[in-house]
């Protein structure tokens, strides 16, 4: 019986049709294999009216409650506000939904908390959130050597996430709604240290920041430019660093420093491996965004996910890990305001 179930499409319902939403549904409908894309919602005309040209005939719904009541869809794929996912996660498995969602769970620890004891109800029921560079097979090669024991015992990591800079100030207007600098970005880099680590317990944070460029920033308390520490239970330390004002091109990475070496993931942001040699001296071109950094990995989450639907092992970062990342990314941005150390 499970071969034959296994062989059966997961039917996905794409809820959120901006920038990332659009790239979700096309990989959803063309290039995950299992996957199904069947329904699309978003409260945006222009949105669904591409989705009505771009993609196979998806049943279109402005109504996340519509798409819910839809008995063909079998998992929703939420790529929609932070602030709405966790009511939106909770409505899902309450109308018997498999859901993914993208980062972050919730930008507040008590909603986070009340979405896993929701989940605990609906234990059959795949539940899962896009830290998609636990997906990335460079960042993939580097845990499985680190579980080899290929540096020793790790216990330092240096990891940052920093944006080419958008001079139209996209994120600006985003920033009263995406809980900050460090929840927004660096919720990338806790998520990806804690799994490097062997998901330690944070203990003590520092964070400051500064305004580089974005002065429109500073009337809802961020920054462009934030730096922090986290200190886990374990004395393991990590080091962040979050920019929105790269000149040259998305510039993910992260160092991982052990007792008998070290590892770096990214070190040289690479749109490919040509390197080009002329009057300016030699140099690669760089990812403009992090979709190009990530394509792989989005594909691969997305095929994972689709595999623990149709039976098989869940992999990726389950509710509880989204909830650690969201707890040190408040402490980090409560750290940034007060310009005190926050316990947790």
């Amino acid at each position: 019986m499970t071969h034959v179930a296994n062989r059966t499409p997961v039917k996905i319902g794409v809820v959120g049709l901006g920038r990332l939403g659009k790239r979700h549904a096309q990989n959803l409908a063309f290039r995950v294999p299992g996957a199904e894309l069947v329904a699309v919602c978003s409260p945006v005309d222009e949105e669904r009216a591409w989705a009505q040209e771009a993609l196979p005939a998806p049943r279109l719904y402005a109504d996340y409650e519509a798409l819910l009541a839809d008995q063909d869809v079998d998992a929703v794929w939420l790529v929609t506000p932070s602030a709405l996912h966790a009511d939106q996660i909770v409505a899902a498995l309450r109308a018997g939904k498999h859901v993914f969602c993208e980062k972050p769970l919730s930008l507040d620890v008590a909603e986070c908390e009340r979405v896993l004891e929701e989940a605990k109800r609906h234990s059959h029921l795949q539940a899962t959130i896009g830290f998609m560079r636990r997906f990335d097979p460079s960042y993939r090669d580097a845990y499985d050597k680190i579980q080899r024991g290929a540096i020793g015992r790790p216990f330092m990591i240096r990891s940052q996430t920093t944006d080419k800079n958008d001079p139209e100030g996209f994120f600006v207007r985003f920033a009263p709604t995406s809980g900050g600098i460090f929840l927004d970005c660096t919720v990338h880099d806790i998520d990806v240290t804690r799994w490097l680590f062997g998901n330690p317990r944070a203990k003590r944070v520092f964070a400051t920041g500064t305004i580089a460029l974005h002065e429109g920033l500073r009337a809802c308390g961020d920054v462009d430019n934030g730096v922090a520490v986290c200190e886990f239970e374990d004395g393991r330390l990590a080091v962040f660093y979050a920019s929105r004002t790269m000149a040259h091109g998305n510039d993910t990475h992260t160092e991982v420093i052990g007792t008998a070496g070290a590892l770096a993931i990214g070190h040289i942001p690479r749109a490919s491996r040509v390197e080009i040699y002329d009057q300016h001296g030699v140099r690669n071109e760089c990812t403009p965004t992090f979709f190009e950094r990530f394509e792989d990995a989005f594909l691969h989450e997305a095929q994972a996910f689709v595999d623990a639907v149709r039976g098989g092992k869940a992999s990726g970062a389950t509710l509880a890990d989204a909830l650690e990342a969201t707890r040190i990314g408040s402490a980090l941005r409560e750290a940034l305001t007060t310009g005190q150390p926050v316990e947790l």
